[in-house]
């Protein structure tokens, strides 16, 4: 997460308090800031709260953000002797008459190019005008939410004209052999043909990826190169190593070669999927089932996390964590969705969908049942299931899965199985 130094001195306001999660559909729809200092100095415990709040979000990671409990004469003190941040929000109580002159030490001692962003108690349009003309950048009456910080320092250092970076999506299974990647790959399929978006699905399974299995490709280059040689990355070189599956979908293929380790460092990844966001609208990231670094640090950046999990006490378990991990991880972020996948078995003794999800407090996304000759046919013949058979209610639920995923529409009640009409069976047992 972000750099946070904590600062807690002596001065008005009261203790530290404990930051509770506030979750806001407009800071879902928030991109990653850039690469900033940020200093704030807090005297309400609600502030202070809001800041730490903002710099355990995935959103800051790239933030260093300090916090410091003082008032607009600490911060003048404190920058006479040292640089100014990228940005200094301040708190302050005093009145409107007063508040330009209570800047002014911190204006002898400020940098031209530090922005400034002062939070006060009056709602006055006339003191809101004044503050611009002087060069504070923004002026916010508590009690304000996370979404308003964040937005407010994103509408300072976020370039309007610059082009908005595409989602990414991951999907990672409760167990191996769960069905994932298979899951990912007809998901990154219906995203790219329902809307003729282009997308990139990213195989980060590097042993034993098998994206280019499905769609049948063989691609000389892919993911390896990507992630062993993040000094040659750019536009120019991503081209080179997407490997062309249909009209809209480009595959980052994973080597599936043993021929040396696979270890990565934690932000191993973080170059190529920076570049992948810039570079289409929807990027598709198949994960290993694997609990590492870099497989947190991928999970903890991405927009949208898929769990797939078959019906037994493993995945339960298995799910449970992951859930509960991810909360931590990710407190300002809606939970996980969830898909049980390969359900009705032949001989399997299996939980059932409503004693699987209670324990877990989260409802599925999708109840996709085991289907052998569907699946077996289409991976055998590197096909997607809609192009096997797009009628079937395993399609439907690939396609309303693809319009849950994206934010398209809301979801739809397929005719037969699939999403919907088995949980609505769930409810009525």
């Amino acid at each position: 997460m972000s750099a946070i130094d904590y600062e807690f001195e002596e001065g008005p306001g009261g203790s530290r308090g404990s930051a509770e999660p506030v979750v806001s559909g407009d800071v879902e729809a928030l991109r990653p800031l850039p690469r900033i200092s940020v200093h704030a100095f807090c005297l309400s415990d609600s502030v202070q709260r809001v800041m730490e709040q903002c710099a355990n979000d995935r959103r800051l990671a790239r933030v260093s953000l300090r916090i410091t409990h003082g008032n607009i004469t600490a911060a003048a003190n404190m920058f006479a002797s040292t640089p100014t941040p990228n940005l200094i929000i301040l708190e302050t109580e005093a009145a409107p008459a007063h508040l330009l002159a209570e800047l002014a030490p911190l204006a002898e001692v400020c940098d031209p190019s530090s922005r400034v962003i002062i939070v006060g108690r009056h709602n006055d349009i006339s003191l809101y005008r004044e503050l611009m003309r002087s060069g504070i950048s923004e002026y916010i009456v508590a009690p304000f939410s996370m979404a308003d910080i964040m937005s407010a320092i994103a509408g300072i250092f976020v370039d309007p004209e610059a082009e908005p970076l595409g989602k990414s999506i991951a999907f990672i299974g409760a167990k191996g052999g769960v069905g994932s990647s298979t899951i990912a790959h007809n998901c990154a399929f219906g995203i790219s043909t329902l809307f003729s978006t282009e997308t990139v699905l990213a195989d980060l399974d590097l042993p034993f990826g098998t994206a280019n299995i499905d769609f049948d490709q063989d691609p000389a280059l892919g993911m390896a190169e990507a992630v062993f040689s993040p000094e040659r990355l750019d536009e120019v070189f991503l081209d080179r190593l997407l490997a062309n599956c249909s009209r809209n979908l480009s595959l980052l293929a994973a080597p599936s070669m043993l021929d040396r380790g696979y270890d990565y460092e934690s932000g191993a990844f973080q170059p190529i999927l920076e570049l992948l966001q810039r570079s289409a609208p929807v990027t598709v990231l198949d994960l290993p089932h694997s609990w590492l670094d870099w497989t947190r640090s991928v999970l903890s950046d991405a927009d949208e996390i898929v769990i797939t999990c078959a019906p037994d006490l493993a995945n339960l378990r298995n799910a449970k964590n992951m859930v509960d991990a991810l909360k931590k991880l990710r407190p300002n972020d809606k939970a996980p969705h969830l898909v049980l996948n390969q359900v009705g078995m032949p001989k399997r003794p299996e939980i059932s969908p409503q004693d699987f999800f209670e324990p877990l407090e989260i409802e599925p996304v999708a109840i996709i049942p085991f289907d052998a000759m569907l699946f077996g046919t289409a991976t055998n013949s590197g096909r997607m299931i809609s192009e096997m058979d797009a009628k079937s209610p395993t399609a439907e639920t690939f396609s309303q899965l693809a319009h849950l995923l994206t934010g398209r529409a809301t979801i739809k009640k397929p005719k037969k199985a699939g999403l919907g009409s088995l949980i609505g069976k769930l409810r009525k047992k």
